[in-house]
């Protein structure tokens, strides 16, 4: 659906793309996350038709985004992250409007202007001036606008923004529900978002991909260390018998709770030492309540794979 090589945009004295390379299979949700400045709206513009590169290439649905820009944008809903919305206009009359300019005509025009408006939570709203609605139910009509026409590519450039948690919820099970449907492509800085809406995630620093693969092998290949929450009860000493551990790098005691004691072993990468304290524990007479591993998050990889670049 999405294929994009060595994909390059300079502004005088900066470079946004940096020789960019990646695919997007049809029916697949992938994220791109990166800091700010990473490069991620200017290539979903570029793919967007927006903005031409100033090197490379990239193909939409099969058509050159610069050379048959008008056919691969016909392929495309696009939402970009301050969407230029007609303020004037009624939220049923904007959505006609838009529905009507990407060449939907008479009963589907209506039809498809009423499906969207229901699926983004419109459709008490479809009476109002666009300017008297929320940043959030702006991003409802800017999203709605997206979808009108149907196209077989979504590009979805932080979707959420403005939204409330109820809200975001909403557009993540709208997501959900036009897979394998619709090819999503979306950025946003929400990484909790990423790892629940996407099969992929390309992480973009500095213009290039810095890595790509699923949100759970993402954060299997982490290399920082991992944490081993731990309760116990029972004759001291626990710090030092812990500490005596092969792969403890660091023990934090948290607020006690009663008799229990509460500590957070910070591991070595990779190490798993579950069952090593468990046989500790049956040695010392200890009594368990809790004992488990929290593997890193997504943000713990976006942190690790951008930090000092």
């Amino acid at each position: 659906m999405i294929e994009v090589n060595s994909l390059t945009k300079q502004y005088a004295g900066r470079t946004a793309v940096d020789g960019l390379s990646f695919t997007v299979e049809a029916g697949q949700c992938v994220g791109l996350l990166g800091p700010n400045g990473a490069g991620k709206s200017t290539t979903m513009r570029i793919l967007a038709g927006y903005l031409s590169p100033s090197s490379g290439t990239a193909r939409v649905n099969g058509f050159d985004v610069f050379h048959d820009s008008i056919k691969a944008r016909r392929s495309i809903g696009y939402m970009p992250e301050n969407a230029p919305l007609y303020l004037d206009m009624r939220v049923n009359e904007y959505l006609h409007f838009r529905g009507a300019l990407k060449g939907l005509r008479g009963r589907e025009l209506r039809k498809r202007g009423i499906d969207v408006m229901e699926a983004c939570g419109l459709t008490a709203s479809r009476r109002k001036i666009i300017a008297t609605l929320s940043k959030g139910f702006c991003q409802r009509v800017a999203l709605a606008d997206a979808l009108i026409s149907r196209p077989p590519l979504l590009i979805l450039d932080e979707p959420s923004n403005g939204l409330d948690p109820l809200q975001m919820r909403h557009i993540r099970e709208l997501l959900a529900e036009l897979r394998p449907q619709q090819t999503i492509l979306l950025s946003t800085h929400l990484l909790g978002e990423v790892e629940q809406s996407c099969d992929r995630v390309l992480l973009i620093h500095r213009g290039q991909v810095c890595a790509d693969d699923t949100p759970r092998n993402l954060v299997r290949k982490l290399r920082a260390a991992t944490d081993v929450k731990l309760e116990l009860q029972g004759q001291g000493p626990f710090e030092e018998e812990l500490a005596k551990i092969s792969g403890v790098r660091k023990i934090t005691e948290r607020k006690a709770d009663g008799e229990w004691r509460r500590f957070t072993l910070r591991v070595e990468a990779r190490a798993d030492i579950r069952a090593v304290i468990f046989e500790v524990a049956l040695q010392r007479h200890w009594h368990i309540r809790e004992l488990h591993r929290e593997l890193p998050s997504l943000e713990d990889v976006f942190v690790e794979l951008t930090e000092g670049k």
